[in-house]
This record gives structure tokens, sequence and C-alpha cells, in this order.
């Protein structure tokens, strides 16, 4: 038998705390901490009290029937998403407030309101049924941030027909791939979408897609970047022409809570991607609750979450959630340092943002570019951010903090995941004391721990594997097509009724999360498991360096060496003397043993299109093997220019 691996070890220590300013705790949604108290002696009404916020058009008969690991809540009861978004607010008076403003790469702008919303979901649905669409079928959309995103995915939800969106960065295989496992009927798309001033030929992809796709019987295409493309007589459909004699009012289907809402697609480690399976009642519930009391939601805000409809983020926090509480958002189509690099800037002082949630890969990208870009614009309007996609290390936090914030404006550092639908770890900032760095504590109603490898809870100060003990009303339901998958991927590990999810954290002494990054990030040093994002938050603490990634190869020695790819702040060489520099300041923020082995200075790091870095091609680099998949990064150049780099990488003796 092998020896039962060591809990993984949580070194670094941040000790800088950020009380909630009063001012904010005066005006704040949630206020009272007894929230928490009350929520775990009682989750089942704290859950149906958030439901209440929701128009049922029947009310549920049972709360919850959890028979691990399958759930179900609000058993009996009906609704629909695009009603509680759009109908229930205009009919309340409220359809003159504005649902998006938004933003083309090119400058161009458009401000639509909720009856104009609604107008346009209306028609859209009732073009999607005059196609044969109907209630189970499963539509595609594969569009660009345009207005006609979300448009889309709330007319598909008002004739109950589940859709799959799949992010306007995908190839044409991974599009197929997504339409042939959900057996989609119909296709949304674009003739282009805008990117760094060039077009993404969005329908040309699709068109090589549906070749391979015998379930689908029309391709929707939107104008947009009146780019050439094909077109295929009696398939293909003009979205201008489909909507354009359309009335405005169309039937919304009665949903169960139970019915599936929506498919999307993430990555699995056999590499066909899981299609994540979530229902209408309990998913919007936790959207709309947590989007309330997160971002402390009040009538005026204006509220950007600058991620895109492709990624669950964009559907949970730029669609469903901000549109069920009658929220005013911002949508913007492009690439945040086109034409220059204050773009986001000028967008938050145009707009008025109130609230910006945006990635960590983002902010340090800020960070390294400069302060003189938010400098140029007023910000004074911002007085809360998020955080969202990854563990931001302290430093990001403080940098975001300060110089978007204006050092009065909380920053709310959430963790989840595309299977969890909404946030489960996270302040509240009418009343968290804020570390930067920390997810900080489970939202109420939520039940977490960090387990070791033998499924006993770890004692505070130590790291190990995240899950959750009891289920939760956003929980997927399964992977499409595949319940024994979803069995083996979740809850397996420890039982059915413990949700593993796949992230490494700790818990300091006041019981605050700190996520560690996946897993399979964990090294092996010298018998130590270390986490990268550790090590990566230990570099970033040095001024010279913006951006960094840690990855491990294997060592006769040591088992695993550690081997970290280091971006600079533009005024920065990076030499030997600078590897020594950010060797040791490691060796004094961590210790020793986290040293790395190995500093590769790089322009950038290989990213996909929503910000996350992929470490998985900075493994094969590491190992000098063949590079997977790079189709869906945004910078797919860097990889070859990294690897040239790491031919001449110096060691440490």
């Amino acid at each position: 038998m092998t020896e039962p691996q060591q809990n993984i070890e949580a070194l670094l220590e941040e000790k800088r705390v950020f009380p909630p300013p009063p001012a904010f705790v005066e005006h704040a949604v949630v206020s009272d901490p007894a929230i928490y108290e009350r929520a775990a002696q009682n989750p089942e009404a704290f859950w149906a009290e958030q439901a209440e916020q929701l128009t049922w058009s029947r009310h549920w008969d049972t709360v919850v029937e959890w028979t691990p690991p399958f759930v179900k809540w609000f058993v009996g009861g009906t609704l629909n998403a695009s009603v509680n978004c759009l109908d229930r607010h205009v009919e309340a008076g409220g359809g003159d407030k504005v649902a998006y403003h938004w933003e083309g790469e090119p400058g161009d702008t458009l401000t639509i309101t909720y009856r104009q919303l609604l107008d346009e979901v209306c028609r859209l649905a009732n073009g999607l049924r005059s196609l044969g669409v109907r209630k189970g079928d499963r539509v595609n959309i594969y569009l660009g941030m345009v207005p006609e995103l979300p448009i889309a995915m709330l007319a598909c939800a008002r004739i109950g027909a589940p859709h799959s969106v799949v992010f306007g960065g995908f190839s044409a295989d991974s599009l197929r791939d997504r339409i042939n496992d959900a057996e989609a009927k119909v296709l949304i798309t674009a003739d282009g979408a805008w990117r760094r001033g060039q077009v993404v030929p969005l329908k040309a992809n699709a068109d090589e897609a549906v070749r391979e796709c015998p379930s689908i019987e029309h391709v929707i295409t939107l104008r947009r970047c009146e780019n050439e493309h094909g077109f295929t007589e009696g398939r293909d459909v003009w979205y201008h022409d489909l909507v354009s004699d359309q009335p405005t009012e169309c039937t919304p289907e009665e949903m169960d809570a139970e019915d599936f809402l929506y498919l999307l697609y993430t990555s699995g480690t056999t590499g066909k991607p899981k299609g994540i399976a979530h229902t209408t009642g309990g998913y919007l519930t936790q959207v709309a609750a947590t989007h309330r009391m997160i971002f402390d939601i009040h009538d005026d805000d204006v509220f950007w979450c600058a991620a895109d409809c492709g990624w669950v983020t964009g559907h949970s926090y730029i669609v469903y959630g901000p549109l069920a509480n009658h929220t005013t958002g911002i949508m913007y189509e492009g690439a945040p340092d086109w034409p220059d690099k204050d773009r986001w800037w000028s967008i938050v002082e145009t707009y008025g943002a109130t609230i910006l949630y945006t990635a960590p890969t983002a902010i340090r990208a800020f960070m390294r570019w400069g302060t003189e870009f938010p400098e140029k614009h007023d910000l004074s309007s911002i007085r809360l951010l998020g955080s969202v996609g990854e563990p931001i290390n302290p430093e990001a936090w403080v940098w975001y903090w300060k110089v978007i914030g204006g050092e009065r404006a909380p920053v709310v550092d959430t963790w989840w995941q595309t299977e969890t639908g909404a946030i489960l770890i996270t302040p509240l900032p009418g009343i968290t004391v804020l570390k930067p760095g920390s997810a900080t504590l489970p939202f109420p109603g939520i039940q977490a721990d960090i387990f070791d490898e033998q499924g006993e809870s770890v004692p505070l100060g130590g790291g190990g594997y995240l899950v959750l003990t009891r289920p939760w009303p956003g929980i997927s339901r399964t992977i499409w097509g595949d319940p024994d998958r979803y069995v083996q991927t979740y809850f397996s590990k420890y039982g059915p009724e413990i949700y593993v999810a796949g992230d490494g954290a700790k818990r300091d002494g006041d019981g605050y999360f700190w996520l560690l990054g996946r897993i399979d990030d964990v090294m092996n040093v010298a018998g130590h498991r270390l986490s990268t994002f550790e090590i990566e938050s230990a570099l970033v603490d040095n001024d010279k360096v913006a951006e960094s990634a840690v990855v491990s190869k294997p060592d006769d020695i040591v088992g695993e060496a550690i081997v970290a790819f280091v971006t600079l702040k533009s005024q920065y060489v990076g030499d030997e003397t600078t590897a020594e520099e950010l060797r040791n300041h490691v060796a004094a923020k961590i210790g020793k043993i986290a040293r790395p082995h190995g500093i590769i200075f790089t322009t950038d790091l290989p990213k996909t299109r929503s910000g996350k870095i992929m470490r998985r091609l900075l493994r094969d680099v590491a190992h000098g093997r063949e590079l997977g998949d790079v189709t869906t990064l945004a910078n797919a150049e860097i990889v070859e220019q990294i690897r040239e780099m790491s031919d001449n990488m110096p060691a440490e003796e």
C-alpha cells in the first residue's frame, strides 16, 4: 500500500485586515451578522425565504428532497426565468429602467431598457417557435458580447428550450463537439465579432462545425461585422429577417423548478467537455440572492461584471442574477486594451459604474500596465469591487482596492465554479472584515469544510481538499447524458453526501478560507505538498513582478522542482540577478523549500480569452512535452516564445 498523502501545507501568511467602512455598513443590504447563524440553524427556511423573492406560477410543495448525491429543490413549484428577469419588472412599472448599457469594441453603443429587452426577447422567442423549437429542445448560441446574446438566452428560457452558450473564442471543433453532445436543434451565431480591431469569423467557424452536426436544422445569423461568409439556403436564416415581423408578446412556458434552464460545457480531465446541467428554480433563487447580498445591490447601482456570457460568470452575474434583481448592467464587446489600455476605465467613467466584478488575471495585467491609465479617468463612482475566476494574490487585491477603489471600496473575493452555479464562499461587504487574498467565509446557507486524504476535517491552520457537505439550490444536477460521470467526478472520493470541488484550500485561525488553486496544481517538493498559488503570490509580492505562474517538473533529488514563469513590470529587466532576488524573496515569504529551481522571464503568460492562465501548457513546456490544445488561447504565439526561453533557463545551483 502507498503511504497516504500529507495535507497541503499552508505556509504563506497574510496579516492585513480591512474592516467594512462605516459609511458602507450604514446603507448595506446585509449588515446583521446574525444571518449566518439563522441560515445555519435552518438552511431550508433560509433558501425558501430567498425563493419567495421570485415570482412563481405555482408555489412549491417541498423545499428540498435529497437522495445523495442527487437533489431536487422547490419540488412542485413552477416558474419561468424570463418572466422573473423581465415581465414582472415591466408590469410593476419598471420598464423604463436601463437593463444594459452596451458598448461595442469599435465604439458603437446601445442603451436598452427592460421594456425594450422584453420586446426583443419575445420577438426572438416567437421566431424560434416558428422554426419548430419546442420545450425541451436544445439551442446552441455562439456569439460575441452583443445584446443579442442575453436576448437569445432569455428567449430560450421563455419557451423552455435549454440553451448551450459556446464561448465565441472557441474553435469550430469545440463548437461541433458541444452541439453534438447536446444534440441541439438550432444554432444562433453572427457573421463575426470584434476583437482587438479584427473580426473573429464566427459564421465561418459555425459552418465548419455544423457540417458534422446532424441534429442542426437551422442556423440563425446576426449581422454584426458585415464580413463575407457562406449562406446555405433552407438551413440559414438571417436574425433580422426572423424577428422583424414577430409580435412583441410571447406566452412563456410554465417550467417546473427542476426543468433544465441551460447546459454549459466545462473542460474535463478525460478531454471530453462536461455538459453541466442547471435547472430553473434553485439556480435562479441562488443567483438572485447572491447577487443582491454579495454585491450590495441598490436601485441606483450600475453593475459591471466584466466577463463573457460564454462562461458561467456571465450566465449568473451578467444575465440571470442582475436581471432578476432589476439591476442596470454594463456589457462590453472587446478587449480591455483596445484601442488603448484605459478602455475599461473610460467605460467606468462614461456609465458611472458603481460595482466592478472581474478576474485577478485582468487586475494583474492592469498592474503591469501601470497606474497612469486608470488615473486618466474619474473612477469615483465605484463603491464596491469584486474578484472571480481564480484565487487573487494579496498584492493584486491591495492594488485593486487602492488604485481602482480609491481605498474606499470593499473588495469581495468570490469562490465558485461552473458546477456550483452561484457564489459559495465570499465576504458580505457590510459585515465581513476583509483579508487580502481570502475568499473569507461560506455564504449563509452554505456548508463548506476542508478534508484530509482520509476524509477527516482539517483543523484551523491546515490545508486540504475543499468540500461541500450539504447541497445548495444552484448545484448542477448532472452532466448531460452522463450521470455516472457526474457521480464519479464530484461524489466518489468521500461518498455521495460530500461534493469534492477539486480545489485545495486552507483555513486560518479565524476560520477564513484561502483558496490554493486546483488540487492538480499542488506539487510534492522534498516530501512537502506545496500550493503553486502561494508561491505565485509570494513572487507577485515583489515590487518588480506583475504576474507569475508556477508549475513543477520531475527532479531526481527533490521529486518535483519548482519552475516559475514571471512577467516583470515594464521598467525592470529579467536577468540572473533579478532571478536570485526573486528566489530569496520567496524564501523569505514562505521558506527555503519554496525557492523556485528555475525562473523564466516572459513578456506574457498563455491565457484563455477569459483570462485564465493555462498552467497545463506551462507544464508541457517545463516537462519538454508536446504542447496540448492551444485553440482557446488569446495569445497562442507566446507559448513557443516561452519554450525557446526555457531551453536556456538558468537554474538554481
